[in-house]
């Protein structure tokens, strides 16, 4: 099984269609501590001040701009919520995994 870290994400058009369910779950297997939320792939990550969350949020930034695939970020005084679906097949791909895994990364988290 690859590691996710080390997959690049790929174009995806409209007429791709999205992930069935049990290709997200067994993907979601690979990127502990995310979930899949009302057809989402999403993570809430915690800080310790506002620096630090915004300092993630920047790490994120490049990881978004590095793979052209771009999440939902919602940031708090101390906390990030990051949240990955592919717009242009409006469901899962397997890019919103590689980016969860390269955002679990950043912390070296599981």
């Amino acid at each position: 099984m690859e590691d996710l870290t080390k997959k690049r994400c790929v174009p995806c058009e409209g007429g791709t269609p999205p992930l069935l369910p049990e290709e997200s779950q067994r993907l979601l297997a690979r990127v502990p501590g995310w979930e899949i939320k009302e057809g989402k792939l999403e993570r809430r990550f915690s800080f310790r001040n506002h620096y630090q969350a915004m300092a993630f949020v920047n790490a994120v930034a490049w990881i978004s701009h590095q793979e052209d695939h771009h999440p939902l970020l919602e940031v708090t005084y101390n906390a990030v919520r990051v949240v990955y679906w592919t717009h242009a097949i409006a469901g899962l791909s397997e890019n919103d995994f590689i980016c969860a895994a390269k955002v679990s990364a950043l912390l070296a988290l599981p």
